[in-house]
């Protein structure tokens, strides 16, 4: 199974909001970012998720989730409300697509990013280097064991 972190910012969706319904799958769209996109397509069921809290007060891994339903066309791409509305986006050509997350567990505490810069081992974390911001990103097997065994 694969591993990857997804960024929110926790007053549309955090690990809380995970937590008060663990049993039922929070559907993560409104991706608009062709590279980000392409990693939600590579997602499977059963892969495990660090949820990362970004532009807020308190930055970092908040807790983890698991992929319960991969890759299907997000339908906020075609709901002209949606702040994700796509109108170049057509039914039978979908653009952009979403997965279903379900809760696996909070962490003890959250892990900041300050921290995370100063763990050995995780240079290659693509969350760490300059100028990625991307919502959606892998994370390699080692990266994911010191990432917990720093909890």
């Amino acid at each position: 199974m694969a591993k990857w972190l997804v960024k929110t910012e926790p007053d549309e969706c955090s690990i809380d909001d995970f937590a008060r319904a663990p049993d039922t799958p929070v559907p993560w769209d409104g991706v608009r970012n062709y590279q980000a996109r392409n990693f939600l397509r590579q997602m499977q069921a059963g892969d495990s998720v660090f949820i990362y809290h970004s532009s807020c007060r308190h930055i970092g891994i908040a807790g983890i989730a698991r992929v319960v339903r991969p890759a299907y066309p997000d339908p906020t791409q075609f709901d002209p409300t949606s702040p994700y509305h796509d109108p170049k986006s057509r039914p039978e050509q979908p653009r952009w697509d979403a997965v279903d997350l379900i809760f696996e567990r909070k962490l003890p505490r959250l892990l900041p990013l300050d921290e995370l810069r100063n763990l050995p081992g995780l240079a290659s974390l693509p969350l760490l280097r300059k100028g990625n911001r991307l919502s959606v990103m892998p994370v390699s097997e080692d990266a994911w064991r010191i990432i917990l065994a720093h909890r």
